[in-house]
């Protein structure tokens, strides 16, 4: 009868019911819902001597290829738009006229520009983007969730961190990224920044992860903690995944709750105004200059949704910046939140001042920058349901990668006159996954299942022209 009893409360605690029998929640925490894992570091298997992060930033909505990376300056206008080309630093090389910093700094970074899929969905392409998976299963964890069960922090900081929560109806499912997928939800991503106005732009911003309920005193969550313990001492406990991923956030939970620098990487505040304003006053700008600071402490993987924020007086009506049908008011080519002339100077500071201060601070051979959205646009423009827009365009786009040893001043595969089909080289979400796993010195094979022989990370091949 004990044996049955134990085989029936190790199936049985779920992540709700461990929380309920003295997880974080009782702990006293607001932390359940955003620690990611961290292993134990003698745990860690890297290729290279120095552990890698990335900040990944996703341009939700889907950018448009022929407004930005891959101009057609000899398209007829309905095609090619109203903006110029303008030469980068790279001989040959040429991208919009509203990203003048990004083209001044062409060195540092590559332009893949035969991404290719067939998903015009917003929220199944996003699924697919995450999971690095043109078929992702239900369960498939994302990209960040991997990379923090592959390569744990060492400090005493999450490994994951998410920035800005996907908004609107064009949103993936939030298990596609609030969770660590069949991995467990040890390898989910602390959430900072649960609607349009919860990021580090807004005067009254903080981060409220590291709150301890001050009715529930250090001791008696000590006593709580030993509590826990003694029901992992169950059975089979050392096997469950529920157990584990119960150990590991209260680990770190105890962790953090003594960690002054864990607290501090993530007050912005402490930056000079100076390098505020450089970043940009905007979303974007504030989530990057953030993320700098959250790599610089030891987090892994920090994803940003690039939100980049009102025009004045504008009212909020989604974080689908980069959604550009001509459907909300403002059309592709107007200067308001929903508009190339608006979103793309704000991002082409943000990045390029990103890509400047991690080499000035010695930090852009250790970090990898991915800045793509789930798909492009359409070749031709056409008229949305208020203003001129592009619509959905999976077959052919664009994507921006640096640091970490990828090859910079590069631009890899090619689009047909009209970027609407690729010419050459077509780089697939799994290619693509494996490339950005390969620059982090990790393995793209990696088994993730617990007999280490299936699932492996990435089923692509990295592309090794990048590397």
């Amino acid at each position: 009868m004990r044996e049955f009893s134990d085989h029936r409360l190790e199936n049985h605690l779920t992540r709700r019911t461990a929380l309920r029998v003295g997880g974080i929640g009782a702990l006293g925490l607001s932390l359940d819902k955003l620690l990611s894992a961290e292993e134990r570091a003698s745990n860690q298997k890297h290729s290279g001597s120095t552990p890698k992060s990335c900040i990944f930033i996703h341009q939700y909505g889907g950018l448009s290829q022929l407004d930005s990376w891959d101009m057609k300056r000899h398209a007829p206008q309905e095609i090619r738009g109203p903006y110029e080309s303008i030469e980068t630093a790279t001989p040959g090389f040429q991208v919009c006229e509203l990203m003048p910093r990004l083209a001044r700094i062409s060195e540092k970074y590559a332009v893949i520009r035969s991404m290719t899929h067939h998903m015009s969905q917003h929220d199944k392409a996003n699924s697919m983007l995450l999971a690095g998976r043109s078929n992702p299963a239900e369960d498939d964890p994302s990209f960040g969730a991997i990379v923090s069960k592959l390569s744990p922090s060492l400090e005493s900081i999450p490994a994951h961190v998410w920035l800005q929560k996907y908004g609107g109806g064009s949103a993936p499912p939030e298990h596609t990224y609030l969770t660590g997928g069949h991995l467990g939800m040890a390898y989910a991503p602390m959430l900072i920044g649960e609607n349009h106005d919860d990021n580090p732009a807004s005067s009254d911003f903080r981060v409220r992860a590291f709150d301890r309920n001050e009715a529930v005193s250090l001791e008696r969550l000590e006593e709580r903690w030993q509590l826990l313990r003694g029901l992992q001492s169950f059975p089979g406990s050392k096997t469950s995944s529920a157990f584990e991923s119960l150990d590991i956030y209260q680990q770190q939970s105890f962790d953090l709750l003594h960690s002054s620098n864990a607290k501090s990487a993530f007050e912005i505040n402490r930056e000079k105004p100076a390098t505020r304003d450089r970043y940009g006053r905007n979303p974007l700008g504030q989530n990057l200059l953030l993320a700098r600071r959250l790599v610089e402490s030891g987090v892994r993987l920090v994803n940003v949704v690039a939100w980049t924020g009102l025009a004045t007086g504008e009212k909020f009506v989604s974080l689908e910046t980069w959604d550009m049908h001509g459907n909300a008011n403002v059309g592709i080519f107007e200067n308001g939140w929903n508009g190339l002339p608006f979103a793309l100077p704000r991002t082409d500071q943000a990045v390029a001042t990103l890509l400047e201060d991690l080499s000035e601070r010695g930090l852009l051979d250790s970090t990898l920058v991915v800045l793509v959205g789930e798909f492009g646009r359409t070749p031709v423009i056409s008229k949305g349901a208020k203003r001129i827009g592009r619509d959905h365009w999976p077959q052919c786009y664009s994507a921006m990668v640096a640091g970490a040893g990828i090859q910079g001043g590069t631009v890899y595969g090619e689009s047909d006159d009209r970027a609407a089909y690729v010419k050459s080289s077509p780089v697939t979400l799994e290619d693509f996954t494996a490339t950005l796993f390969k620059a982090m010195s990790l393995n793209p094979a990696s088994r993730l299942s617990p007999n280490g022989f299936t699932l492996p990370a990435s089923i692509g091949d990295p592309i090794a022209a990048l590397l």
